[in-house]
């Protein structure tokens, strides 16, 4: 599960001789390769317990994918391993607490996974609806002399800055400029053209989440669940709730057709990502 920005994270690495017995290493160094390309070599210890087994702790800065690579000597071992941390403030539609009543959890012991399911529940009905959640977003448009510029994500909430990639090339001041939030149609109020290769950042999402979205992603939410846990009862006994007629492009089985129906009214218009 991904850890939270600014968590500590235990690494964990086994030394082991060439028969595959643990040993103490001569040397011992883990690499943390973070997300941006840098390096960080946090100290080693070995357990106290256990000859062969070390660990390091490790304090995230940064979100993303990281990877880790230990290394020893004297035996010669060396194991990689992968851990994700999220974003200070990752997109949910459900908060933890609404979750966790969702799927009638009492006990805070799930709480990782069913924040895991929570995020990628939000991902699965923003394939549908655009940005629920609001949050920045940052692209790049090739225009030469357009009235306007639409923007990929809707609803537009503002628009933040609006700068040339180039250098010399024109910035427009974004109080100059106004933008259809539901479109993404982003125009110069004196009527002016856009041109260059510009980067376009903005808001997008919504101030108050509607109801049909929020139990929309409860039945996914709760779908997602019971697929990874068919020793606790399986899917509802063909439930309308819960039944998926045919694959989605992109999301496999993962929506039900309930929560496509509450969904239905905030889809986005077809070709519109």
């Amino acid at each position: 599960m991904p850890f939270d920005l600014g968590a500590t994270v235990r690494l964990t690495g086994e030394c082991r001789s060439p028969d595959g017995t643990l040993a103490t290493a001569a040397t011992a160094v883990v690499t943390v390769t973070l997300p941006d390309g840098t390096a960080v070599t946090p100290p080693v210890t070995e357990d106290s317990d256990t000859a062969g087994k070390y660990h390091a702790d490790y304090v995230t800065t940064e979100p993303g994918r990281h990877s880790v690579r230990w290394v020893w000597t004297g035996p010669a071992a060396a194991y990689t391993d992968v851990f994700d941390v999220q974003e200070a403030a990752p997109p949910a539609i459900l908060s933890l607490a609404d979750a966790r009543r969702h799927l009638n959890l009492v006990s805070t012991k799930d709480d990782d996974e069913v924040r895991f399911w929570n995020n990628a529940t939000t991902r699965a009905v923003e394939y549908y609806t655009g940005p629920v959640i609001p949050r920045s977003f940052t692209e790049q448009h090739q225009v030469r002399g357009a009235a306007s510029i639409v923007l990929l994500r809707t609803p537009v909430l503002a628009v933040t800055a609006v700068e040339s990639v180039l250098t010399g090339g024109v910035t427009y001041d974004v109080d100059g400029l106004d933008v259809d939030g539901d479109t993404g149609e982003l125009f110069r109020l004196n009527g002016g053209r856009l041109s260059g290769r510009l980067r376009i950042t903005y808001r997008a999402g919504r101030t108050v989440i509607t109801e049909n979205i929020t139990a929309g992603a409860r039945i996914i939410l709760e779908h997602l669940w019971r697929t990874q846990r068919p020793a606790r009862g399986g899917l509802a006994g063909g439930g309308e709730d819960y039944s998926v007629t045919e694959p989605i492009p992109g999301l496999g089985y993962a929506v039900p057709n309930r929560a496509l129906q509450l969904l239905e009214p905030d889809r986005l218009p077809p070709g519109v990502a």
